[in-house]
């Protein structure tokens, strides 16, 4: 089953599931906000991709931390912000046949998704 990972009022999470829709991606949402993340799932990301590459730095949400947490952060204090406000998630995630992709990509989408 393939599942996409996000904040369904997201610009680039709307163009994933309108190219996932498009494509007849049969996928479920799994909605930060709503459904929210938890510790041990969060482990599985990091574990894939690394906490750096999964912590967003460029969201609103980064930018309210105060800017000691944002000075400091290392694997285990990046998590536990993560844990506490999964808007810090970079989006979208999309899980895929075993596999783990960030971002949302038109032109490699369809290759990964074949």
């Amino acid at each position: 089953m393939t599942t996409l990972y996000g904040i369904s009022n997201c610009d680039t999470i709307r163009k994933a599931r309108a190219f996932l829709a498009q494509a007849g991606v049969d996928y479920r949402f799994h909605d930060y906000r709503k459904d929210g993340i938890d510790a041990g799932l969060l482990r599985e990301f990091i574990a894939a991709l690394g906490w750096e590459n999964l912590l967003n730095r460029r969201g609103t949400s980064w930018r309210k931390l105060p800017e000691q947490v944002r000075a400091d952060i290392d694997a285990e204090s990046a998590a536990a912000a993560m844990l506490d406000n999964p808007a810090l998630i970079k989006r979208p995630l999309l899980e895929h046949a075993g596999c783990l992709y960030i971002g949302f990509d038109a032109a490699t989408w369809p290759e990964i998704l074949s």
